[in-house]
């Protein structure tokens, strides 16, 4: 894949663009603030922006506002970010233009190369991947009114696999059940929150907004 990077941290980057390069993808350009990410996907147009939410000047949210300005000027641009802390606002603010091919996980994550790249495709294929970390911290987020009250234990737990970018196959594989319960549990998912037939993935989508929102 083509990919940009950025990260204020010299080392880090430059340990992404070595990880990537020897796995087979193309850094087309690896930089270290808001603006030159912006300017790079603009110029590049990559298959993937892997892009850090704390850089210059105020190493608060600069980088996740870059790539959400990045992605509204070459649009459905995949984007995965990477965050030293869970931050579950910066998953809210990813997803919000429902489109997908985003992915928010924790940097410890980098050092499974092997989960690490496996979510960078998931996304780059228009995904949504969700650090499992962040999953579990959104069930402390619930209201009374949630609509996902309405759910069983098991469709929790698939939405909440849905929402780490999960197939319905790597779902099956992970509850060790069949494909055809997965997708039973799915619909019945689809149907509780209310989101009529549409295309599967913008459905996907819409499921996993509404359990963060939840």
């Amino acid at each position: 894949m083509r990919v940009v990077v950025a990260d204020d941290s010299v080392l880090l980057r430059e340990g992404l663009v070595r990880l990537l390069t020897e796995s087979g993808h193309e850094v087309l350009a690896a930089v270290g603030d808001g603006p030159s990410l912006v300017e790079a996907v603009v110029e590049h147009r990559p298959d993937v922006a892997i892009v850090d939410v704390r850089m210059p000047p105020s190493h608060t949210d600069e980088g996740l506002r870059a790539a959400v300005e990045a992605r509204s000027r070459v649009p459905k641009t995949p984007i995965l970010v990477l965050s030293q802390y869970v931050e579950v606002s910066y998953a809210d603010d990813l997803l919000a233009d429902r489109a997908g091919a985003v992915g928010y996980l924790l940097k410890d994550r980098v050092s499974e190369v092997a989960d690490f790249l496996e979510a960078m495709q998931r996304v780059a294929s228009g995904a949504t991947v969700l650090d499992p970390e962040v999953v579990g911290q959104l069930l402390v987020r619930r209201r009374r009114d949630d609509p996902l009250r309405s759910l069983t234990p098991r469709e929790r737990e698939v939405l909440g696999l849905m929402a780490e970018g999960r197939s319905n196959t790597a779902i099956a594989r992970k509850l060790v059940v069949t494909d055809g319960a997965v997708e039973k549990h799915v619909k019945n998912i689809f149907t509780k929150l209310d989101l009529p037939p549409d295309d599967e993935q913008h459905r996907r989508v819409l499921a996993v907004l509404a359990y963060l929102q939840g």
